[in-house]
């Protein structure tokens, strides 16, 4: 099959100073550049930008840093394009063979029906179908003939995910390994992450509270005293979480501004490399429903060489886990993983590595994805 053309869209604009979610399409936009495919990326962005926006200034310093600077456009709600000219956009949208739309966002009709195969790429499983099947939200599924998840359990028997009447093809977060090189030294000996504390509300649906990782990490908070290690988390926590910021305090974990460590892709990438290894924590709903969900920002750890301890979400259903990744549940299964990390962390650190190569590296990964999409 040769390399199709490809438009992509998601956020990049919308979340300037977010180093980590600029991460998550770039691996795409990157990724698809590497399998050759000729790819436009394409961003509905509010009424109120405009070319000499801030977040325009992110994304076109961002765009060209990474070599993809005339490879954009942005759709401000009732204005004109930026970036490109509405026709241009149009010829690009004809000439594509497939459009990714993260989470559906792209919702310009003309676009769209330019496109055969429009793909929905859920990054936020659970979450997005709930909505949609519980709560009534229009997700936009309709506007897509393909429909793709980070989960793997959507629909089946026994999940709670209900598969909204759609074919789900469950795939893993891609990263680009040349992007991410294996990280050589540990400048801060301790174990981070990076993320929101909260990023929406949680959804309570049959009984169950699907919740965020708010609600994921107060039941770790003895972690610190109980395993002696350094928990450093670059957390964006707003400052009316007294209760919270105080228990956190209280217990030892270190907390550092997103903003100012993580802000673009460069700080981002300089964080995550930095560490000794990553404790990812899942949004609450990703865990208690076993969706399978694994983190773009695990597989940037991963990659790196950095080990990742991460909370249990069923991934292991797709990735080795005891060897440079581990799953946990329980505190103790925390703890138990940081000692195996300290008896040999080399052997770890390569297993990290591996683990990416075999599993997440983006021509594997974005390969395989266009081939099931495309055939």
């Amino acid at each position: 099959m040769s390399a199709p053309a490809v438009i992509v869209s998601g956020m990049i604009a919308a979340t300037p100073a977010q180093g980590g979610a600029t991460w998550a399409v770039l691996q795409y936009l990157l990724g698809l550049r590497r399998l050759g495919c000729r790819m436009h990326f394409v961003e509905p962005v509010a009424a109120d930008v405009d070319a000499a926006s801030a977040p325009v200034r992110y994304l076109a310093e961002t765009m060209d840093r990474f070599g993809l600077g005339d490879s954009w456009t942005l759709l401000p709600e009732g204005s004109h394009p930026i970036g490109s000219s509405r026709e241009q956009l149009l010829a690009k949208a004809r000439d594509a063979e497939l459009l990714l739309s993260v989470s559906g966002m792209l919702a310009d009709p003309d676009v769209l029906e330019a496109i055969e195969v429009r793909a929905y790429l859920d990054l936020d499983p659970l979450f997005n179908q709930l909505w949609h099947a519980a709560e009534g939200v229009d997700m936009r599924f309709d506007a897509h003939n393909r429909f793709v998840s980070i989960a793997d359990t959507i629909g089946a028997p026994g999940s709670p995910i209900p598969d909204c009447g759609r074919d789900w093809l469950p795939t893993l977060p891609p990263v680009v390994l040349e992007e991410w090189p294996v990280a050589e030294g540990v400048a801060e000996p301790a174990l981070t992450t990076v993320g929101h504390w909260r990023s929406y509300g949680s959804i309570h649906h049959d009984g169950v509270h699907y919740g965020q990782k708010v609600h994921s990490l107060r039941p770790l908070l003895g972690l610190p005293r109980r395993t002696g290690a350094r928990f450093e988390l670059a957390l964006a926590i707003h400052p009316d979480e007294v209760d919270d910021l105080a228990a956190l305090e209280d217990h030892e974990w270190l907390l550092v501004d997103p903003a100012r460590v993580a802000a673009t892709p460069e700080d981002y990438r300089r964080f995550v490399q930095r560490s000794w290894a990553e404790f990812g924590i899942a949004k609450l709903g990703y865990a208690v429903s076993n969706s399978g969900w694994f983190s773009d920002r695990s597989a940037c750890y991963l990659a790196s060489g950095r080990p990742v301890i991460a909370q249990e979400t069923g991934f292991g259903r797709r990735l080795p886990v005891g060897a440079g990744l581990f799953a946990f549940a329980a505190e103790s299964d925390v703890a138990d993983a940081i000692a195996q990390l300290e008896a040999d962390y080399e052997r770890h650190r390569d297993a990290a590595r591996e683990i990416a190569v075999e599993h997440l590296d983006s021509d594997r990964v974005l390969g395989a994805l266009l081939e099931r999409l495309l055939s």
